[in-house]
């Protein structure tokens, strides 16, 4: 794998593998099994044999709950994954981790007093292009195109989009209080809506135009608005808002824009679907590089985590994002809220990371039972 070197690993050695929940990691993986899986489909080549993977979730099936580290030992083998060295440079076994999380915002399904930043839904001109897909005459920066009579061409970036850029080619599928929720709710990618007459409604990633992001934490430390140190969501939200014209500035800036589609909140406890398809598992379930890794590989997380027991966790790769690049970089979503926005906002650390790779299926067993059934079977499948 292009900068990284995998290191076998015993699971059982690694600390706090004994102490981790291992029945909601047994969990996190069946949903992700159970999934119709990402689409469009993952690049030939990440690491992670579909045939393998299948065959350990059809084994997860009949595993109870108490026997779940039993079955991650037996049907999986781990690396712990490393950057070589590189001169004098010794080889670095940690990551990087950070957080994320689905943000719980106030809404209406009607622009009013309070209600003022639509939520739009995925225009009928923009084509989304599938991982390492390249499309001739369209630069390979932008992800996305608008479809015209002479080809692709880059779609509209915010400040345009903001501009009334797509006319009739989108729709406000509701109205957020204003802008800096909206902006929230497209850097997280879904989020959860509460309506004025207490319904919930779940907003989820329906598309992007394609261009390239740019972190609004960033330009605020780089102008000198805020430190880096303890910058949190919180934090950076109250200075937009009370910073207005800056705001404004500043979240153009982002040329990148998400479009959105709704549906109705089915299980409070899951989050939105990631990028493998199922419901998010708080705690469980991981955006990883999906050019590297298949999406329902489970991983070993070598440290401590904010508010949780323990050396170590055990996650599921269930999800992506644009800024989630490299072999040992992941992104964890840790819940629904703002206590999980507090706690996503403080998990930025370095990390250990162990993947696990599953053992090849076991061949069938074609030997007889007894000495009579080949015979009658052969004779019988004879034209």
């Amino acid at each position: 794998m292009p900068g990284a070197v995998l290191e076998p690993v015993s699971l059982a050695a690694l600390p706090g593998w004994r102490e981790d929940d291992g029945a909601a990691s047994l969990d996190a993986f069946r949903r992700t099994c159970a999934g119709p899986g990402p689409n469009p489909p993952q690049v030939e080549g990440v690491t992670g044999s579909p045939a393998d993977l299948a065959a350990a979730c059809a084994a997860a099936a009949a595993v109870k709950p108490g026997e779940a580290k039993k079955f991650f030992e037996a049907r999986f083998s781990p690396y712990r994954i490393v950057r070589p060295a590189s001169g004098a440079e010794p080889e670095r076994r940690v990551g990087f981790l950070t957080g994320y999380f689905e943000p719980e915002l106030t809404g209406s399904l009607e622009p009013g007093p309070g209600y003022t930043a639509p939520v739009l839904s995925r225009p009928d001109d923009l084509v989304s292009l599938a991982p390492g897909e390249t499309v001739p005459g369209l630069d390979p920066l932008y992800r996305a195109g608008r479809r015209t009579e002479t080809g692709l061409v880059p779609y509209p970036d915010r400040a345009a989009i903001e501009d009334g850029a797509l006319g009739e080619r989108t729709r406000p599928l509701l109205w957020l209080r204003d802008a800096v929720d909206l902006f929230v709710l497209q850097v997280q990618g879904s989020g959860r809506v509460r309506l004025p007459d207490g319904r919930g409604i779940r907003v989820l990633y329906d598309g992007k135009n394609g261009q390239p992001y740019t972190s609004i934490g960033k330009l605020l430390v780089n102008e000198g608005h805020l430190p880096i140190n303890g910058l949190s969501l919180e934090r950076w939200t109250a200075w937009l808002r009370a910073n207005p014209d800056h705001a404004r500035r500043l979240m153009r800036m982002n040329a990148s824009y998400i479009f959105f589609r709704t549906e109705p909140v089915t299980d409070p406890a899951l989050g939105p679907p990631g990028a493998a398809g199922v419901p998010l598992s708080p705690g469980r379930s991981m955006a990883v590089d999906g050019n590297l890794w298949r999406y329902g590989l489970p991983f070993w997380l070598e440290g401590k985590l904010p508010g949780q027991p323990g050396r170590g966790h055990l996650v599921v790769a269930a999800d992506t994002g644009s800024a989630i690049v490299g072999p040992a970089r992941g992104d964890l979503y840790v819940g629904t809220g703002a206590a999980a926005g507090r706690a996503a906002g403080d998990l930025h650390d370095r990390m250990g990371f162990v993947v696990l790779i599953p053992k090849p299926a076991p061949a069938p067993d074609h030997a007889p039972k007894d000495a009579a059934a080949p015979e009658a079977a052969a004779g019988e499948a004879r034209p």
